[in-house]
């Protein structure tokens, strides 16, 4: 059960709130600072719910002074009216939310904290994952705990072993490359040459030459033989990246190498082997690109022995703020910075955008956002200056509430409800919580809590 500590000194607020949470959650009462401090030294509590006035502190401060010690910590604040300009500050500086006393709505209560504990389920996953990959360090990352990357993952481990030809197939910015990596790394060759082309960046030549070597004098230029990837990849593995570019020439010539691993350098007749383990990928279909007669038929069950396909980002649910902290950690590291962590508000916009570019166009956001950000909390706007990004298919596709919790479903409402509110006011905050009858303070936090975008921000 997760471990939520309250801490108000109104006695009936405690006792509403231990009656509420018991039957979920393990709840430790503190009426003043003092006392607070006391229990959060002593546990590790997935949320502390905190007044704004306590008796001998002040519960900003206070949740401050916890969130020093765990930066991760989920908070949420308890406050009267006319405390929210301080709550709304709060929110910005990585506070999950802030509630208004007296409790109106239970039922909105609870479907606050128990995103609030989703939250930190997020968090401890990720931290999780941080100790994993320290475990597994030296090996390419690919990070997911979505059903589709696990899939993946499992025949990658599978398939490293096997001596066999191996295509990847997915969109561009997938991870095919780290795929391959991965497959070396794990194979019996991981000691022996790994040694990567990309036959869309080089013409039929250059590549040619690259692949076979060739001998002194065998074109203007060649003033010393030179092997080959094929040669030099003996032992280990070869990656041809984005094989679908590969002109016809060199996929006939590539077809008689794997016929039985023999091939000559360009200007020569001594025919040499070398024993490599092929592993290709394309951002294309490859059969779609055999049936448009762009590919050779023979050579595509060649190569596609094992098929495997990288899914794109959109299908990947909840990987997307695992792989966003990962970079974080990263460019962190990189630039000698402490950015992070995310806040609730940026956690939403990573999962709602669309991310055409897949996990390489997120490691860039991230990258972008470290490199301008001076350090703490990052905010949707320190992802995103330019403006919320576009809502995802599948995030649209669910809008309905098909197949969502009753949470889910009503959170689906609001961001939608609100996104409506700023489109009909042109972006005037204050015109928008008017509509709704939302106090001005709290309407702009549920905005920045989603992400939403302000045109005009009055």
């Amino acid at each position: 059960m997760p471990k939520i500590l309250v801490v108000d000194d109104d006695r009936h607020t405690r006792l509403l709130l231990d009656r509420l949470l018991a039957r979920s959650a393990s709840v430790s009462l503190a009426g003043d600072g003092a006392e607070a401090r006391r229990l959060f030294a002593a546990g590790d509590y997935n949320l502390v719910l905190m007044d704004q006035r306590l008796p001998d502190a002040n519960g900003i401060d206070l949740l401050r002074e916890f969130r020093a010690q765990r930066p991760q910590l989920v908070g949420i604040l308890m406050t009267g009216f006319a405390e929210v300009r301080d709550a709304v500050a709060a929110v910005r500086e990585g506070l999950f939310d802030y509630l208004t006393k007296p409790f109106d709505d239970l039922e909105a209560l609870e479907a606050v904290i128990g995103k609030a504990l989703e939250l930190d389920r997020a968090y401890r996953e990720i931290d999780g994952l941080r100790a994993r990959l320290a475990d597994n360090a030296g090996l390419p990352v690919l990070i997911g705990r979505s059903a589709a990357m696990e899939r993946v993952l499992g025949q990658l481990r599978q398939v490293a072993g096997l001596d066999t030809t191996v295509l990847l197939e997915g969109e561009s910015g997938t991870g095919k490359d780290l795929a391959a990596r991965l497959i070396h790394a794990l194979s019996g060759r991981a000691d022996k040459p790994f040694l990567e082309v990309n036959c869309g960046g080089l013409p039929e030549s250059l590549l040619e030459s690259l692949l076979f070597g060739y001998e002194k004098g065998a074109f203007t230029g060649a003033s010393q033989a030179t092997a080959g990837y094929f040669e030099k990849a003996d032992g280990g593995n070869l990656f041809l990246d984005e094989i679908a570019d590969m002109s016809p020439k060199l996929q006939s010539s590539l077809l008689r190498v794997l016929q039985d691993h023999s091939f000559m350098r360009i200007g020569s007749t001594q025919s040499r082997r070398a024993d490599f383990r092929l592993i290709c990928a394309t951002n294309r279909p490859l059969l779609a690109e055999v049936k448009a007669g762009r590919f050779r038929e023979d050579l595509y069950y060649r190569i596609a022995v094992v098929s495997l396909t990288l899914p794109p980002l959109r299908s990947r649910e909840g990987d997307v703020v695992a792989l966003a902290t990962h970079f974080l950690d990263r460019y962190n590291a990189k630039f000698g910075k402490a950015c992070g962590p995310f806040t609730p508000a940026a956690m939403q916009a990573l999962e709602g955008a669309r991310w055409e570019g897949n996990v390489r166009q997120l490691q860039h956001c991230i990258e972008r956002a470290v490199a301008l950000h001076a350090g703490g909390p990052v905010d949707s706007m320190h992802l995103f200056p330019e403006g919320a990004p576009a809502q995802s298919p599948r995030e649209t596709a669910t809008v309905t509430g098909a197949g969502l919790s009753y949470q889910d479903a009503r959170a689906e409402f609001e961001r939608d409800y609100l996104q409506r509110l700023l489109d009909a006011t042109g972006g005037n905050v204050s015109e928008a919580a008017r509509l709704s009858g939302i106090p001005r303070q709290n309407f702009y936090v549920k905005v920045k809590r989603w992400g939403l975008s302000l045109k005009n921000d009055t």
